[in-house]
């Protein structure tokens, strides 16, 4: 049988796991970017690729996809759950602490960037409507590509993460009322622009509105009546059923799919079961997004580059100057150095992958010439293409110009008297910057204080938000805004330096919840004695390791090994609690 005579999609869904099921643990071993593999593979297996040989070669129909709409579904649902993550990482008090960079730094970016591609698109002879359209989409950069680098390099605690962040979750927000405006220019009708926005916008606010009434009042107790059941896969199967009727429903009301992700994401971030829908959804969104950016590497002709070998590349370098221009002129401006704004700059250069989504829509609404759109879509997947190396470009020259140039001081002062919600780590050995890499992935912020001179240095070489100092002096506590600070966690293992530094963090602020490291029982609690709220024993997580080994040796079954551990860890913890 044909590999097409098959089931609808069965083809395409086996050659995707099994590329993703080889590919994924490939990439891993190598240390090769997810984001580059995928759109690669994208470009060897897609119609442009070994995909166009099928004819002559029957034999590769079922080793490639020949035609880039089988994907199509599939990418969009990546995009999909895309915007649920981004929902769930938009929690609206987040928003409102990061409203000066997201609305502030985010607003000039899209502005200034949208402007100015704007201007070029339309002396090079396009319409007004489509200049308006290429300038808006490839102001914006790729959500997907710069998270998935900061995530890897665990940034997103940093200054330059959080500004990064913030200009990413500005684009996410504006994609909607983009989408809106495509829909609008698109429309034949003889009304004018500015009514049929009027229009489009209050019928956004109400529907968004209503879903946003409803569902506050549903979701949670929905979720609650699941988790009481201990059934996980009821848990998936409702966040799956959250994301998609939440999109559809936005659908069936004119707005976009990515609009109800969006708002379905935004929905569960405001409940306490935001980060085990973070967890469930996980793989589903690694998947998706895999055959997402095979979607994009399908899309890159090799011929159509090698047609036009000098305006392809010409048309890649400038959006990437254009946007990294204007990101490091408003980096420097929103306090970061020129070193970290370059990179940044750098970094957010790229077209970003809503471009295929609102350049395809407007294709298919004749706002926009095919050729001039297509050559687009080159434009913005090899920009994509080539980010992750880029980047790395970018860091060593971002770190050579702090070192030339140096850091200004008012750049740390400003964004410490802006800090607040923030995690204090005291001590940045191993166990420390293990912590201060876990709360970098969540997005939190920290400071850390270490007492060894050459390892701040170290560390501040690497920006590590660290200062040199002992953390039992109320006058560094303070300069630190401990009082603004959700929790001090201490990590040094020198008995006497724990001490001091409990006295003195909870003599300057007695309500801070203290989070200890502990050389043994005896250690702990002196620590508990001075004031610790909690305090972890290093024997007792190695004691309970090993007490796990014996039970996996004896064969207890895992879930019971687990509890008992679990039941352990919990009363031996709490011995170590004031009460």
């Amino acid at each position: 049988m044909d590999a097409h005579d098959a089931p609808a999609f069965l083809h395409e869904v086996i050659l995707f796991l099994a590329l993703a099921g080889v590919l994924i643990p490939l990439l891993q071993r190598r240390s090769i970017n997810p984001v580059l593999g995928f759109l690669a593979v994208g470009m060897i297996v897609g119609p442009f690729g070994l995909g166009q040989y099928t004819d002559n070669s029957p034999w590769l129909r079922y080793l490639t996809f020949s035609r880039q709409e089988d994907v199509a579904v599939f990418a969009e649902f990546g995009v999909i759950f895309l915007m649920f993550m981004i929902g769930l990482e938009m929690s609206v008090d987040r928003l409102w602490a990061m409203r000066r960079l997201v609305f502030g730094l985010g607003h000039l970016q899209v502005g200034l960037s949208a402007l100015t591609i704007g201007g070029i698109a339309y002396a090079f002879g396009n319409t007004i409507e489509s200049s308006v359209v290429l300038g808006l989409v490839l102001s914006f950069s790729s959500t997907a590509v710069v998270m998935q680098l900061l995530t890897q390099r665990r940034e997103l605690g940093t200054p330059l993460g959080q500004a990064t962040f913030s200009v990413l979750l500005f684009q996410d927000l504006a994609v909607v009322p983009l989408l809106v405006l495509v829909a609008v220019l698109g429309q034949k009708s003889g009304e004018s622009v500015a009514a049929l926005m009027a229009i489009a916008a209050l019928k956004g606010v109400i529907t968004v509105g209503l879903i946003y009434f409803i569902g506050s009042r549903v979701v949670r107790p929905l979720f609650h009546q699941i988790a009481a059941s201990r059934q996980s896969e009821s848990f998936m199967a409702v966040t799956l059923l959250t994301t998609l009727g939440v999109a559809v429903l936005t659908q069936a009301a004119g707005l976009s799919m990515e609009m109800g992700a969006l708002l379905a994401g935004l929905l569960i971030a405001e409940t306490e079961f935001r980060h085990e829908v973070e967890v469930t959804i996980e793989p589903f969104k690694g998947l998706l997004m895999g055959v997402f950016f095979m979607s994009v590497g399908m899309g890159i002709d090799i011929s159509a580059i090698l047609a036009k070998p000098l305006l392809l590349p010409l048309s890649v370098i400038g959006v990437l100057a254009i946007k990294a221009l204007i990101l490091i002129v408003l980096f420097r401006l929103f306090g970061l150095s020129w070193g970290r704004a370059t990179e940044g700059g750098i970094m957010l250069g790229q077209g970003g992958e809503f471009a295929f989504i609102v350049i395809g829509m407007a294709l298919g609404l004749d706002l926009i010439d095919p050729r001039v759109g297509h050559f687009m879509l080159l434009v913005v997947g090899l920009s994509m293409l080539i980010t992750p190396p880029l980047t790395l470009l970018g860091r060593k020259l971002g770190n050579s110009i702090d070192t030339r140039v140096g850091k200004p001081v008012f750049e740390e002062d400003r964004q410490l008297e802006q800090l607040s919600g923030h995690v204090i780590v005291a001590g940045y050995g191993r166990v420390g910057r293990l912590i201060g890499e876990l709360l970098s992935e969540q997005g939190i912020p920290y400071l850390a204080l270490e007492s060894d001179a050459k390892l701040v240095k170290q560390m501040r070489a690497e920006d590590a938000p660290i200062y040199f100092g002992d953390a039992s002096r109320p006058e560094l506590l303070r300069r630190l805004h401990l009082e603004r600070a959700v929790a001090v966690v201490l990590t040094m293992d020198r008995t006497a330096a724990a001490l001091h530094a409990v006295k003195g963090i909870r003599a300057t602020s007695p309500n801070i919840r203290i989070a200890a490291r502990a050389r043994d029982e005896a250690h702990a609690q002196a620590l508990r004695e001075a004031g610790a709220t909690v305090v972890i024993p290093e024997t007792l997580e190695s004691g309970l390791q090993l007490a796990g080994s014996v039970f996996e040796t004896l064969g207890v079954p895992g879930d019971v090994a687990t509890r008992l551990l679990e039941q352990e860890r919990a009363r031996r913890i709490a011995v170590f609690r004031p009460s």
